[in-house]
């Protein structure tokens, strides 16, 4: 068997680990082996590539290879140590930031290359060629645009610019405007190929990419994370048919689809249009009146040792975490709330809503790692309809998901988009540092309702403030 056959083998093999490793992350238990096989596929992938490699360019080269990866992998290490599970969101986006950035770059050099040698010596038929100056052009736009759009969406998350979204006058226009000078300018290089053109399509994709993430609100920023998901697999799969390597193409389909599909189900979850959101907003325009961040009324305010008590009476408790709960790093004490009110005889579930955070499983991941029991955290649409007959509900952090207005407020941005009914429920405390607007900047008229009280301060502080007033109370099984 020869380096190059052997190299095709491990390729075909690393495709199949990946395919693998997206059906072990489908679920819970399977998680696990599903990022051991994805490590594995990469690891044969980076493997095969530099043997490849190496048939055709210098030792040297084939050590600066090295070095870089080395070089990368420490870096990604040390970062993945450092990451709290609250940045996740921003450090995914930065990631997928690089994605497009390397595809932009192959794309530069894949022309350059081929300019280089001229085409009478590339040995390829003016058939081809146009088909590779095509490719060039596509994957310069999808990486260029996927490259902005993740920056802006990290400037987004990480609360370096403001959440809303940008309204430019026609913005819908300049998008539509933007895709067809794109279509124009891939037709005129393939016809006639040319530096300024590839110049031109880098800075209309920056511009686009840009101006697509900026449009879309800080409410659909979790769709914005797997859209973009999506955007960087198509940009290496770009990538694999300028380098001819079968895959890089089969890995971008793969992450390209299943960020696609992943957008859809969370924007059908959220009553969006996928076209609209992918299309930056397309078809959104800035609400008539309503959805401001003012306070609509007066709240009221509990205690930790009230609510213990309330806990401690209840029959039925259901839990409803956002992203508040993430930034505590509350989810250790709750779970520890939940595993004493059980004791107590007390039906304690949690309602997950699909974009609960800033990131698709977001809660889900926090919740497995306190050992939260998977049977008990339910889906919105599982626990929706339970909300009538609970006697408490924590909101924890939460705040956009569990708003009223979105099926009360027609002028609300987020109207329409489903919410949990927490306010159906016999009392409600809203776990909150203070009264301030959710990351959709949109106040909640939930906090003003009269089963509703707020309980302020740091969310892990005030769990644990409960534990203790639960733990004086009447002791288990004692008032049963």
């Amino acid at each position: 068997m020869t380096s190059l056959t052997a190299a095709n083998a491990a390729d075909l093999v690393a495709a199949l680990l990946f395919i693998l490793s997206l059906a072990g992350l489908s679920q819970h238990r399977t998680a696990r082996s599903g990022v051991a096989f994805g490590i594995a596929g990469m690891a044969l992938a980076l493997a095969a590539t530099v043997i490849v490699a190496s048939r055709s360019i210098s030792a040297g080269a084939v050590t600066l290879i090295v070095v870089s990866m080395a070089l990368g992998g420490a870096i990604g290490l040390w970062r993945a140590k450092r990451v709290e599970m609250t940045e996740m969101p921003e450090l995914i986006a930065v990631l997928h930031s690089f994605v497009g950035l390397a595809a932009v770059l192959v794309g530069w050099n894949s022309y350059l290359e081929v300019e280089a040698h001229g085409a009478a010596q590339t040995a390829v038929a003016s058939d081809l060629l146009g088909i590779h100056h095509a490719e060039v052009f596509i994957g310069i736009f999808i990486g260029a645009v996927t490259f902005t759009g993740s920056i802006v969406a990290f400037l987004k998350l990480s609360a370096r610019i403001a959440s809303r979204p940008l309204m430019l006058p026609g913005k819908n226009a300049l998008n539509l405007g933007a895709l067809g000078a794109f279509v124009g300018l891939t037709v005129w290089f393939t016809v006639s190929p040319g530096l300024g053109l590839v110049i031109a399509v880098t800075v209309l994709a920056l511009a686009l990419g840009w101006h697509l993430v900026a449009s879309i609100g800080g409410g659909d920023m979790p769709v914005v994370v797997s859209m973009l998901n999506s955007y960087s697999g198509w940009a290496a799969a770009a990538a694999g048919f300028l380098l001819d390597n079968n895959l890089l193409i089969v890995t971008g389909a793969l992450v390209g689809s299943s960020g696609a599909y992943l957008s859809y189900i969370m924007c059908k979850a959220m009553n969006r249009s996928f076209v609209s959101v992918i299309a930056g907003g397309f078809g959104v325009e800035a609400p008539a009146g309503g959805g401001s961040g003012e306070e609509e009324g007066e709240h009221r305010e509990v205690q930790a040792a009230e609510a213990a008590e309330l806990l401690a009476g209840a029959r039925s408790v259901v839990i409803t975490p956002g992203y508040g709960m993430a930034v505590a790093q509350a989810q250790h004490p709750v779970a520890e709330l939940t595993r004493r009110l059980r004791e107590r005889g007390v039906q304690v579930r949690f309602g997950v809503h699909p974009v609960a955070g800033r990131l698709p499983g977001h809660m889900n991941v926090l919740l497995a790692e306190a050992k939260v029991p998977y049977d008990i955290v339910l889906e919105m649409d599982e626990i929706n309809d339970d909300f009538a007959a609970t006697d408490v509900v924590l909101v924890i952090g939460a705040n956009d998901t569990v708003n009223p207005a979105a099926e009360e407020d027609p002028s609300s941005p987020i109207a329409g988009m489903p919410v949990l009914k927490v306010w159906e429920a016999g009392q409600v405390i809203v776990f909150k540092r203070s009264m301030a607007s959710g990351y959709a900047g949109v106040q909640n008229p939930l906090f003003f309702r009269e089963n509703s009280s707020m309980l302020f301060g740091d969310a892990k502080q005030s769990t644990e403030q409960i534990l203790t007033a639960l733990d004086a109370l009447t002791p288990v099984g004692a008032g049963r």
